[in-house]
């Protein structure tokens, strides 16, 4: 299996998947149980922080049955980085040629466009993020493209919340949806896991339906 169609497969059963940001590697532990417990178990930790590694290394480690991938990944370096880390999968706000075509394990490249779609699908790659799905034409754009593109999947992230996610989720062309709304920057600052578990619980409630 080429890493162009494994992420798709790696996260077949996946509808909902938390977009995190943590500043304390020491969070991401309790963090993963709390997820796992509410049903969600799949997870991106974002390169938006010093901590993210660690954070990864940890998940990887002390909470194996947590599917965690590393979010933010722009070139290949960063890609053999958390690879290294424990990441199962890799995911890109963007593209590029580098990436597409060296991908060195699971990876969903994003795409704001028809052409970076096509692009994507050229190198072989049937799951892609679009970002930031809202500002680029949400619903209403990934309709449009399902009819050129009938067999790209998407994971569409950016501007989904409780509101929106459901109708996203309705499109035959959405694999998942990505987002931070029930794993908010705030409540894993000071450690708010009970608001995050019933969060979570939510969100993965929409997953199911």
């Amino acid at each position: 299996m080429s890493n162009a169609t494994s992420a798709s497969r790696l996260l077949a059963s996946v509808s909902v998947l938390p977009v995190v940001v943590l500043q304390d590697a020491t969070h991401a532990v309790p963090l993963a149980q709390t997820l796992l417990r509410a049903g969600i178990d799949a997870m991106e930790i974002t390169l938006r922080s010093d901590a993210a590694l660690s954070a990864i290394e940890a998940v990887a480690m002390e909470v194996p049955q947590m599917l965690v991938g590393a979010g933010t990944v722009l070139d290949i370096a960063q890609m053999r980085t958390v690879q290294a880390a424990g990441a199962r999968f890799a995911v890109s706000p963007g593209a590029s040629e580098e990436l597409l075509s060296a991908a060195c394990m699971p990876y969903i490249p994003g795409a704001a466009t028809a052409s970076e779609c096509m692009a994507a699908q050229r190198a072989g790659y049937t799951l892609v993020k679009f970002f930031p799905a809202e500002a680029i034409g949400g619903i209403a754009a990934l309709r449009a493209l399902s009819g050129p593109m009938p067999n790209l999947r998407f994971c569409a992230t950016g501007g989904i919340n409780a509101a929106n996610a459901s109708a996203y989720l309705a499109l035959s062309n959405v694999a998942c949806v990505g987002g931070s709304w029930f794993v908010p920057e705030d409540h894993i600052a000071t450690g708010d896991l009970r608001s995050i578990g019933r969060l979570a619980k939510q969100a993965a409630v929409l997953g199911r339906a």
